[in-house]
């Protein structure tokens, strides 16, 4: 019984440890961002987005987009027209000024969860 006791304390122990070492924000030296942009996007319902965009030295692009209250980081895909941009199931695809957001899990033909965004001028 206390051999029991020791093991399940001790993996307590490392969980713990473990966990708040993942907990750490990760950090990206090895990208190396050429510059910076943030645009505010109004939507055709009212919304207001805003959006960070990076360019790194080595030619990827990435945005930071708020996607049902949580900012996620999409990646710059392959795209026919404009800019295409992945983070899991959520697409942002812009056009010069104006971007949509789709989502791959309500379908194929579905429309965009966020449509007619258009940046912001100040």
């Amino acid at each position: 019984m206390k051999k029991w006791l020791a093991a399940v304390t001790t993996a307590a122990g490392l969980a713990a440890l473990y966990g708040n070492a993942w907990a750490e924000p990760s950090r990206l030296a090895e990208i190396q961002a050429r510059n910076r942009q943030t645009h505010k996007y109004t939507c055709a319902t009212g919304k207001i987005l805003q959006v960070t965009y990076w360019n790194t030295a080595n030619g990827q692009s990435f945005a930071l987009v708020p996607v049902k209250g949580q900012q996620l980081l999409f990646v710059n895909t392959i795209s026919a027209s404009g800019a295409k941009y992945q983070a899991g199931s959520y697409t942002w695809w812009t056009k010069g000024p104006r971007a949509e957001l789709y989502d791959a899990t309500a379908g194929e033909n579905a429309s965009p969860m966020l449509s007619d965004c258009v940046t912001i001028t100040r």
